[in-house]
């Protein structure tokens, strides 16, 4: 799939069909991940991908805004080692790599926040997750069961020249 064209048709997939994603499609999804540009090329970046469906509701339970995770596919959350400086930029750099990806293999997906949330201890603590690394973001991943259309600002809306 052309690169823009995937970015200007991605959106935020928050019903899925009862569909599995092959695992074969998932680990290209944290293939193209590890593409992502990171500073001073540290990657500070682990994923763990969560397809145990007892596994996608107690997640989905955890979060605020996530309760959706419980009818996805799978979860892949991004951590990333908080002791880097750019940890935040890097992390948030990968989930993109993974939403482009799921959209250019027809997966459909949803962001759903991690960093300085309350919930992430908790998120942490269900996958094992060792104390240095901070969850970045939970992508909802699953073939998509509808096909949201919102409208997004014009371009002469949001582009300045020189100035604000």
């Amino acid at each position: 799939m052309d690169a823009i064209k995937c970015m200007k048709e991605r959106r935020s997939i928050r019903k899925y069909l009862k569909k599995k994603i092959p695992k074969k499609i998932l680990k290209k999804l944290i293939d193209a991940a590890r593409y992502a540009p990171s500073a001073r090329n540290i990657q500070p970046w682990e994923f763990v991908v969560v397809t145990d469906g007892k596994k996608l509701k107690k997640i989905a339970e955890i979060t605020d805004y996530g309760k959706f995770i419980a009818d996805a596919a799978a979860c892949v959350v991004v951590l990333c080692d908080s002791n880097e400086k750019y940890f935040l930029e890097d992390g948030c750099n990968a989930s993109m790599n993974i939403l482009l990806a799921a959209k250019n293999y027809g997966i459909g997906s949803c962001w759903v926040a991690g960093h300085k949330k309350e919930y992430v201890g908790k998120i942490k603590k269900l996958l094992g997750v060792p104390e240095k690394y901070e969850v970045i973001s939970l992508l909802a991943l699953g073939y998509p069961a509808e096909n949201p259309k919102p409208k997004k600002r014009s371009l002469n809306d949001v582009l300045h020249w020189e100035k604000f």
